[in-house]
């Protein structure tokens, strides 16, 4: 028996299939990835996405005393047109994306929409996200919205401004640099006028960068909280947003943080000088905006003619990120609100 044991292990060795290490090697390299589509619908051509939903978009730049603007223009295709509306995006984000499908929305109910990429962001000039000084950020904005908003085919339309997220803060500091009589109305979805405590830039941080007299200013170095994921429900609207290629996804500047963080608490000692009418929506559970924002713009703004509306269990994005039945809730409000405003209100007179 022992002197068979070695033998039948020899044989059984023999029996072995020799490994396939150059097949290994040959599928060891992974799928290259396919391109992501060049618009959020997919790869339909523009001008045919924008004809099916009964809109004429032209794209331009505007030169401004601060930087050039990218713009865009979103006409009802059959010409009759009640009003204006100026659009301001949210940080990071831009108005070539899914946020032109606020745009084409109030498009459809009969409204010129205007937007422009906030500089720093999407097409306009500026360093990426970098908002040193937002007056000069609201105000190359406001330069583009004014030329449009005077010209002769909107002169004497109603005239609102729109702003979503820190695009809202951009948007009450557009009104405060404007001459009485030029807007209608204002309208804002998840507005940035309160930075949550666990957002907020840390001071120590802040005065050390400060120290280095502005040379930290353009530094891409405060910490990241990653808002998108917390911005939006519907995870394959997730996937959406997060598949635009003009979207900032960096870390967040210094000198962002520190004007963020002083142009909100200006905002919030000013809200008594609104005195046109405003709507502003808000969801409980926004993770990036607090819901205060909403509600102390509420409180203290000057308006006879003024709207709150809170959303049980709606994240930031009230519009973009939600099920497409939260979000028919709250477009349904806008627009009532905005059609009910274009009545009483009428022309432009003044």
């Amino acid at each position: 028996m022992s002197s068979s044991s070695p033998q039948t292990k020899l044989k059984i060795k023999t029996k072995q299939k020799p490994k396939k290490k150059t097949i290994k090697t040959m599928n060891s390299a992974p799928a290259t990835p396919p391109p992501p589509p060049p618009n959020f619908w997919g790869d339909m051509p523009e001008e045919e996405y924008y004809t099916s939903q009964g809109v004429r978009n032209t794209k331009s730049y505007f030169e401004t005393p601060n930087g050039k603007l990218f713009t865009q223009s979103f006409l009802p295709l059959d010409g009759k047109i009640k009003g204006t509306v100026y659009m301001s995006h949210g940080y990071g984000s831009d108005t070539g994306w899914m946020f032109q499908k606020i745009c084409m929305r109030f498009c459809s109910w009969g409204y010129a929409a205007f937007a422009a990429d906030i500089l720093g962001h999407g097409r306009s000039d500026g360093i990426r996200c970098y908002m040193g000084d937002m007056d000069k950020v609201a105000g190359a904005s406001l330069a583009f919205f004014k030329h449009v908003r005077c010209s002769d085919p909107y002169k004497d339309l109603p005239a609102f401004l729109f702003g979503e997220s820190m695009g809202g803060l951009v948007t009450i500091l557009m009104y405060f640099q404007s001459e009485p009589g030029t807007w209608t109305g204002l309208i804002f979805s998840a507005p940035l006028f309160v930075i949550p405590e666990d957002m907020k830039p840390s001071k120590p941080h802040l005065f050390a960068y400060g120290l280095l007299f502005g040379l930290a200013d353009t530094w891409a170095a405060m910490p990241d909280k990653k808002m998108v994921g917390m911005s939006v429900k519907d995870p394959e609207k997730l996937k959406i947003i997060a598949a635009n290629p003009r979207r900032y996804t960096g870390p967040p500047r210094v000198g962002t943080m520190r004007e963020l963080l002083r142009k909100t608490e200006y905002v919030q000692d000013n809200f008594g000088r609104v005195t046109i009418p405003v709507f502003t929506a808000h969801g409980t559970s926004d993770g990036v905006t607090c819901p205060t924002s909403s509600k102390l713009l509420y409180e203290k703004a000057s308006s006879a003619d003024k709207t709150l509306k809170i959303y049980e269990g709606m994240y930031h994005s009230l519009i973009q990120g939600e099920t497409d039945e939260n979000a028919e809730i709250v477009l349904k409000d806008m627009r009532e609100w905005i059609d009910e405003r274009v009545k009483r209100y009428g022309l432009k007179t003044a």
